[in-house]
């Protein structure tokens, strides 16, 4: 616990400061584990409905931001041929940024994001089979561990991160439980095991990990967002804090956390089937919308909370 503490500590002091304001239309999602299209790709079954999730909020103006582990970089090493095998959500993202709407975090399975110039020789741009050309992808872009989105009107604040923090496994032993990943965890996985290390996958890790979050977030009375874990959670005001967007590989759907007119929901995107037998990518709400402005209230203990 007071190891979580001083890294979200340390990480809420360094964080990238980002105005908001009662207009401001923001998108969070997390864990999509983009790998390189074979059989251990566990983005590969959702790509279709991650790519018209953001045309949808492309077309409607959100700002997207990732909450890290956006790339399996601990099964795979070539970030550039996660990029070539998955260009056409690349291409997608690359319209957030070159419209300033896109900010990244790294998590623990990408966290070699972290160094500019890995990042920057990686995803700088890449090879546009339909151009034939180089194509401008993230050029200047950082990644950064933690965001805080502030609105200077209400003084509303919300923390961005992606949850490995203080995880002894996932933070500080990052690099030997990447290659116990690597050569030893998921040979066993294709035989039926569970990967110990995994907070997505081992419940009890799950709920200690989450345990933590909600406690630092009570303690500050701040709203925290994360992934990691890649279980939605969505408080309602008075009950809690911590906020969960859930992953991007869940079987048959993702989720999304929305920001949208002082307010946030728990979305869900998954292939839908009508009367007809017409087969759609559908949105829907799982949670909220709820206003920001009521976790104020019920922080200071206003009447009705």
């Amino acid at each position: 616990m007071k190891r979580t503490a001083r890294r979200l500590d340390k990480a809420y002091g360094e964080a990238l400061c980002v105005p908001v304001h009662m207009g401001s239309r923001i998108v969070l999602m997390s864990d999509c584990h983009r790998g390189v299209g074979n059989w251990g790709d566990n983005f590969q079954a959702n790509q279709n409905l991650y790519f018209a999730a953001l045309q949808y909020y492309n077309r409607r103006k959100f700002i997207y931001i990732e909450l890290g582990d956006g790339d399996e970089l601990w099964e795979n090493r070539n970030l550039q041929e996660i990029v070539r095998i998955h260009s056409n959500q690349f291409w997608m993202m690359g319209k957030f940024y070159q419209d300033h709407r896109m900010y990244m975090l790294y998590g623990n399975h990408d966290r070699k994001k972290e160094k500019e110039k890995y990042f920057k020789n990686k995803c700088n741009s890449y090879y546009c089979e339909a151009e034939n050309e180089e194509v401008a992808l993230f050029p200047g872009m950082k990644v950064h561990e933690a965001i805080r989105l502030q609105d200077a009107c209400s003084g509303m604040e919300l923390f961005l991160v992606h949850g490995h923090q203080g995880d002894l496994w996932n933070d500080t032993l990052w690099k030997f439980t990447r290659f116990l990943v690597r050569y030893l965890w998921r040979p066993l996985e294709l035989a039926g095991g569970n990967d110990p290390t995994s907070a997505a996958k081992n419940y009890q890790k799950k709920e200690r990990i989450e345990m933590r979050l909600a406690a630092w977030a009570q303690k500050h009375e701040t709203l925290l967002v994360a992934g990691h874990t890649h279980r939605p959670v969505f408080p309602k005001p008075g009950e809690g804090y911590y906020f969960n967007d859930g992953s991007c590989v869940h079987p048959r759907c993702i989720t999304a956390l929305e920001l949208e007119r002082g307010s946030i929901s728990l979305v869900k995107w998954s292939v839908k089937v009508r009367e007809d037998n017409m087969v759609y990518i559908g949105r829907d709400v799982l949670e909220g919308p709820e206003s920001l402005a009521d976790y104020s209230r019920a922080k200071a203990g206003l009447p009705g909370f």
